[in-house]
């Protein structure tokens, strides 16, 4: 099966920027409290429910994980980069960390208690994304519970170069309306339990959006 070329683009900016991005990125524990209330309700979801593992798609290096996993979560981490994958396994040796895509999720049917994907769909083109929620349905136990945060905005494209340290590299990021992105995971099949609008910190162009969904406990007929 060949590989998508945004998904290999993904991957070799990431890597460049890995240790610069490690150093740079904030611990959970740093972010705001609404950020941090979100986290918190996901992971007493999760961890009430006692449905299986959480897998944190687009793990980066593991913070967020670490922190999940902080909170009682039993978490797994997931990234394409396999430099982000080393960072966050040598930072946090007692926790778990492949190498995989959330285009093709490595894990069987109804696996999964938990999935959250924090800041990561934003690399892919929108035409992707029905695919890679319908990966979510799939590894998700049924009554699973799902944690999605994204930049949200009017369906643009950019392709930016961020810099960490003395590294930089090219990403595409594409942004969707909040309306546009619920609409997608309805159509997955997830339940949508709620959402928050965050509006852009000082210094920050786009606005954030959080989703919090599940996967019905009987399919819809």
């Amino acid at each position: 099966m060949i590989e998508p070329s945004h998904l290999d683009t993904t991957r070799q900016s990431y890597d460049a920027v890995a240790a610069d991005y490690a150093r740079s990125v904030k611990d959970p524990c740093e972010l705001d409290p609404l950020s941090r209330a979100v986290l918190a309700a996901f992971a007493e979801l999760v961890t009430s429910a006692d449905l299986g593992p959480t897998a944190d798609v687009g793990c980066g290096p593991g913070k967020v994980t670490a922190y999940l996993s902080a909170l009682g979560v039993p978490a797994f981490g997931i990234d394409l980069s396999p430099r982000m994958v080393a960072l966050a396994r040598a930072a946090y040796p007692k926790l778990r960390f492949d190498v995989g895509s959330m285009s093709a999720l490595e894990t069987g049917d109804d696996e999964l208690g938990g999935l959250m994907a924090y800041y990561s769909t934003h690399h892919l083109p929108p035409a992707s994304l029905p695919g890679v929620f319908a990966e979510f349905h799939r590894t998700l136990a049924p009554g699973g519970h799902l944690l999605l945060v994204t930049r949200v905005g009017d369906d643009g494209h950019q392709r930016l170069t961020y810099g960490y340290g003395g590294a930089s590299a090219p990403f595409d990021s594409y942004r969707l309306p909040a309306d546009r992105v619920a609409e997608l995971l309805e159509q997955a099949g997830f339940v949508l339990a709620g959402r928050m609008l965050q509006t852009a910190e000082p210094g920050a162009k786009r606005p954030v959006a959080g989703f919090m969904a599940h996967k019905p406990d009987t399919a819809v007929p």
